[in-house]
């Protein structure tokens, strides 16, 4: 299997978690600017959700925002 028939292959599996970790990362920023305290730093924050990819979002979310 080359690499083209490996990309076709796997590409509609791939689309939706893309989508999905896009849809989480916008979320999560959006939280993070409109919300006025945080759990430590905001930059640090931000930090975390645009690098931690999938699992960087969902941290901020349980962990991150002070209720």
């Amino acid at each position: 299997m080359n690499a083209l028939e490996f990309i076709r292959a796997y590409l509609p599996l791939l689309i939706p978690l893309l989508l999905l970790q896009l849809g989480l990362q916008i979320f999560s920023l959006v939280d993070l600017v409109r919300r006025e305290h945080t759990k430590g730093p905001k930059w640090l924050w931000a930090i975390v959700i645009i690098l931690g990819e999938m699992l960087g979002p969902i941290v901020y979310l349980l962990f991150g925002r002070e209720e």
